[in-house]
């Protein structure tokens, strides 16, 4: 994350804005499966607005989340202001490799959408560092899109790959080091941190208009892409998708559904 989080700066509140928040079904799933109702320590690394942290302020002692990005850590403190829990909740700055915090302290780790942008080695290092014996690692992620029309799904699935080709034509690719997320289980099977991992998939609804939807798209790395102008909307067909949000979708919300995968390991 210390080579690409730059790449939130400036689209912290819109990006608070549309993303979806993890279902609490996720916080029921992960504190059963340790036998810890109130942990008294979690830690959401690459936290960013505090999507996927501030809903653990009414389950546990102490939520950390740590980011580097300082908007994003901006936005999420931002919130802190009225939230019945706030006093349990606390953003850091730091990176998921370097947290800074004593061994063995937390009941649980979380990391949420944003595991693809650490270097995977470090961060599970760090994690089982600071995971107290018997606590819990949960790295999770909702599928894109959602499901809620073809058509447009299709259309979105046909714009981001020819935005994948450009990314590779150009030799844009290692400016951004994503690591792929159908390796995760693989990764923490393999750094032996682990006695027992596992996936587990949740569901999540949520409603969405078009513009939620094309605002949505753009927190995405084409928005990155776009501020460069190295690839232009009008190259990846962002067009045809705007009016296919609109003809699918329209100005009415409409469910969404979401599957998130959970990659699960216990110390």
């Amino acid at each position: 994350m210390s080579d690409s989080s730059d790449i939130w700066t400036g689209t912290a509140s819109n990006y608070d804005h549309v993303r979806p928040t993890p279902p609490m079904a996720l916080l029921d799933l992960l504190t059963q499966l340790i036998g810890t109702p109130h942990p008294a320590l979690v830690v959401d690394l690459g936290s960013g607005t505090g999507l996927s942290t501030a809903l653990w302020g009414e389950r546990t002692r102490q939520v950390i989340g740590i980011d580097p990005n300082a908007d994003m850590r901006k936005e999420a403190t931002r919130k802190l202001a009225g939230h019945p829990y706030a006093a349990h909740i606390e953003y850091r700055e730091g990176f998921a490799h370097q947290t800074g915090l004593p061994d063995g302290c937390a009941d649980i780790v979380t990391c949420a959408q944003s595991f693809h942008w650490m270097e995977p080695t470090a961060t599970l290092s760090e994690i089982a560092r600071i995971l107290r014996p018997g606590g819990l690692f949960a790295v999770y992620d909702y599928d894109w899109p959602p499901a809620f029309n073809w058509e447009l799904e299709r259309a979105y699935e046909e714009m981001n790959a020819r935005f994948d080709k450009l990314l590779r034509e150009r030799a844009l690719v290692q400016h951004l080091p994503l690591h792929s997320k159908s390796k995760y289980l693989e990764r923490m099977r393999e750094s032996n941190h682990f006695r027992f991992t596992r996936e587990a998939l949740l569901h999540h609804i949520e409603q969405g208009d078009a513009t939620r939807f094309l605002e949505l798209i753009q927190t995405n790395a084409f928005s990155h892409q776009f501020k460069l102008k190295t690839i232009t909307e009008q190259e990846i067909g962002f067009d045809h998708v705007r009016q296919a949000a609109y003809q699918h979708i329209g100005s009415e919300p409409i469910p969404w559904y979401f599957s998130y995968h959970v990659r699960i390991g216990i110390k």
